[in-house]
C-alpha cells in the first residue's frame, strides 16, 4: 500500500493543509471569542467551531471540482487562479495585520462574536483553506485513495485545531497574541513557495510550461519538450 503512495506529496498536502487552516493563528481568536462565554461552556465552543469548520471544508474536498465542471471551467485555470489567490493570502500573513486580528475587528464590529463567526468561519475554515482544498483534491488525476488520504489529512489538522483550542488556556501565558502572529508570518512564507509551485503545475497542467523533476531545481520552457 505504502508504494501506491507519493510519500513527499503527501506530505506537501499535509503542509498546505496545516498552513492555510493555522490552527494556531486561530487561537487568539478563539480566546476573543470566548472572552464573555463560562469557562465551563469553552469546551463545547472548540468543539461545536471544528466541527463546523470540518463540515464546510469536507463540502468542498467532495463539491468542489464537481462545481468547476458544471461552470465549465479547467482544472489548471483553477490551479493558476487558486496559486495566485493563495500567494496574496500567503502576502497578508507575511506583510499584513494578522488574520486573527482583522477577524476580531470584524466580529466586535458585528457582534456576532460565537463558534460559528469569526472562529470556524472564517478562521478555521478560512477562503484560503477552502481554495486549497479544491485544487489538492483534482478528480480528472487523483484516485480515490489519493482523495480519500487528503480527507484523512484535513482529519488530522482539524483534530490538531481542536487540541490546541481545548489546550487554549494553558497555551496563553506562553504563547499570546505576539507567539501566534510570529508563527503566522513563518507560515506564510511557507504558504507563500506552495503557491509559488500551484501556478507553475497549473501552467504544466494548461501545457504552456513543462516542468523536470523537482529535485533537479530547473524549469524546461524549451518547445517541444
Amino acid at each position: 500500500m505504502l508504494s501506491m503512495i507519493d510519500l513527499p506529496d503527501l506530505g506537501r498536502a499535509l503542509i498546505t493543509i496545516l498552513v492555510v487552516v493555522d490552527p494556531i493563528g486561530s487561537l487568539p481568536v478563539f480566546y476573543y471569542a470566548t472572552s464573555s462565554v463560562p469557562r465551563r461552556l469553552h469546551r463545547a465552543f472548540a468543539i461545536r467551531a471544528v466541527l463546523i469548520a470540518t463540515v464546510v471544508l469536507m463540502l468542498f474536498l467532495v463539491g468542489g471540482q464537481y462545481l468547476l465542471e458544471a461552470l465549465g471551467l479547467r482544472l489548471g485555470s483553477f490551479q493558476i487562479a487558486g496559486g495566485i489567490v493563495l500567494f496574496l493570502f500567503a502576502m497578508t500573513m507575511v506583510f499584513g495585520e494578522p488574520k486573527s486580528q482583522i477577524e476580531i475587528k470584524e466580529a466586535a464590529r458585528d457582534h456576532l462574536a460565537n463558534a460559528v463567526f469569526p472562529l470556524a468561519i472564517p478562521s478555521i475554515a478560512s477562503p484560503g483553506a477552502m481554495l486549497a482544498i479544491v485544487v489538492l483534491t483534482d478528480n480528472n488525476e487523483n484516485t480515490l485513495l489519493d482523495q480519500g488520504l487528503t480527507a484523512v489529512l484535513l482529519l488530522i489538522v482539524m483534530a490538531i485545531t481542536l487540541v490546541l483550542l481545548l489546550m487554549a488556556a494553558r497555551l496563553k501565558p506562553f504563547l499570546g497574541a505576539t507567539g501566534a502572529n510570529i508563527i503566522s508570518r513563518i507560515m506564510g512564507i511557507i504558504l507563500a513557495t506552495i503557491a509559488v509551485d500551484a501556478v507553475l503545475g497549473g501552467l504544466e497542467t494548461v501545457g504552456v510550461v513543462d516542468l523536470v523533476p523537482a529535485q533537479e531545481g530547473v524549469l524546461d520552457t524549451s518547445p517541444g519538450t
